[in-house]
């Protein structure tokens, strides 16, 4: 049975789910004083949060922000969180969505990184929020009628449910618009500090050409260091291996390839790096929820 609006939480209590994966669902919200979320076990989704008046307060793991107008803030998912209304607040109006993120936003998002897959993103200049609600405005149409025009939603029009493939992708598109807005008119972050050189370069490698034959041997030497240094600096300061973090770029590259691709799923696997079609479908499962079939073609979501 197709999940609607109407069997949606209006709004989120706590300890509710949030949506199942695979789905596009977007919606605002203008909550008071004790609106409170927490969710144990995170979502199964990405949660994307912005803000238009107000004050909101979202933990994701051991990291916590306060998001006022015009901050997007991006939880991703698996990881324990909560959101609410602060005390001293008057009140919260956001827009959200619940989807799964293209791979092609994660380096867009990635300078915002604030820790345990909490994504903050501050407010750019005034002039590009009309440009960010209008995108949002068209995320919660298309998802109801794709290719609806007119005005703004109403007052009654809070919550869509993106069912078909052109509804979701014309959804994700409108979202796409959103990260891309936000990220490109934000203050950049400064650098994080004592994050070394040669880190940075390995990881540049890793982006560059996640689907060549790199070992932490190869890193090593092209960044002048040991192999054992390397592994112990890179995994001290970006929180997990070299290795980690290049299955991570192969994935993201495989995804890539899936969307704008028609390559089959086993030169996908190929062209990413990955020897074996069997693990590739594995840890692409594991990483986005469903296999790189259902997710070239925006079909069944896991368990269904």
């Amino acid at each position: 049975m197709p999940v609607t609006a109407d069997g949606l939480p209006e709004p989120a209590a706590p300890g509710d789910p949030g949506p199942p994966p695979g789905l596009v669902v977007v919606g605002r919200f203008d909550e008071t004083p004790g609106y409170d979320v927490n969710r144990p076990q995170g979502s199964a989704s990405w949660l994307f949060t912005w803000t238009t008046a107000g004050q909101g307060r979202l933990r994701q793991g051991a990291s916590t922000t306060r998001a006022a107008a015009g901050d997007l803030v991006v939880l991703a998912p698996g990881v324990s969180h909560g959101y609410g209304v602060p005390p001293g607040a008057r009140h919260w109006r956001f827009w959200w969505a619940h989807c799964q993120a293209r791979p092609s936003w994660l380096p867009w998002l990635h300078p915002y990184d604030t820790g345990d897959g909490l994504y903050v993103v501050p407010a750019g200049p005034a002039t590009a929020h009309d440009r960010v609600h209008d995108a949002f405005d068209r995320m919660l149409a298309d998802a109801r009628t794709p290719g609806a025009a007119g005005p703004r939603t109403g007052p009654d029009d809070r919550i869509a449910v993106a069912h078909d493939s052109a509804a979701r992708e014309l959804a994700l598109c409108a979202l796409e618009e959103v990260v891309l807005l936000t990220t490109a008119v934000a203050r950049r972050p400064a650098p994080r500090p004592g994050l070394d050189d040669r880190v940075c370069r390995a990881q540049e490698l890793l982006e560059a050409d996640p689907g060549a034959p790199h070992t932490v041997d190869s890193l090593a030497a092209h960044v002048s260091l040991s192999p054992s240094r390397l592994a112990h600096l890179f995994t001290r300061q970006t929180g997990r291996s070299p290795m980690r973090a290049l299955r991570e770029a192969r994935l993201r590259h495989a995804a890539r390839l899936l969307e704008g691709t028609d390559l089959s799923v086993e030169r996908v696997a190929a062209a990413s790096g990955f020897v074996s079609p069997y693990h590739f479908h594995r840890v692409f499962r594991e990483r986005f929820g469903m296999t790189p079939g259902a997710y070239r073609t925006g079909g069944p979501m896991v368990g269904t």
